[in-house]
């Protein structure tokens, strides 16, 4: 179990994670809640007819981050000129399709990072330190989610567009700065395959 998951008797998913490993998922968590941000209306009352109704922004975000986190959901212009008409079109129907679908896809990933910090926050710790993580079908697919979301931010930091970037990191020296970055990125793909491969069992 030490480093990947396992299944759990009746569903769900189990790891052993060490006082450092759930120190860094914890943070990370927390840096892209910081990033994802309160959402609307948070100082605000709830008022659920309200929030059903609430527009959502209409342009992509300006941090490279959030744009890899909250996309197009239509072809990119730049990749993909075709003709000023076309080119227009699909930034009207990306405005559109943003503005009602971009408060409920950061309310699902505010929600699972803030699954991950509370299951990392109930873990009750063994002698020799760290925890065994023990997650239930829900709380498991939350964490997908979120290291899913991690690793996107992770990578749109580290410039990463396409599978052969990943392969270069493998090669980064030792002493480039990025190298701390890349080895929680790894590590988090090496944690969500297994979690992956666990649910799918």
């Amino acid at each position: 179990m030490p480093g990947h998951f396992e299944p759990l008797p009746g569903g769900g998913a189990a790891v052993a994670l060490d006082d450092v490993e759930i120190s860094i998922i914890r943070s990370l968590a927390v840096q892209l809640l910081e990033l994802i941000g309160p959402g609307p209306g948070a100082d605000a009352p709830a008022d659920p007819l309200a929030e059903l109704f609430a527009e959502g922004p209409s342009e992509p975000p300006a941090d490279p981050v959030l744009r890899r986190l909250f996309p197009d959901a239509y072809v990119d212009p730049e990749r993909d000129p075709g003709s000023a008409a076309e080119a227009d079109e699909r930034r009207e129907h990306s405005a559109e399709f943003r503005r009602y679908t971009e408060n409920d896809l950061r309310a699902g990933k505010r929600e699972n990072a803030l699954g991950v910090i509370r299951s990392l926050d109930a873990l009750a710790p063994v002698d020799e330190g760290g925890a065994v993580l023990k997650l239930s079908p829900e709380e498991s697919r939350q964490w997908l989610g979120a290291l899913n979301d991690l690793r996107l931010a992770i990578g749109a930091r580290l410039e990463i567009t396409d599978e052969d970037d990943t392969d270069l990191l493998y090669r980064l020296p030792e002493e480039d700065p990025r190298k701390p970055m890349v080895l929680a990125y790894l590590w988090l793909g090496g944690l969500q395959e297994t979690l992956v491969t666990t649910l799918m069992e």
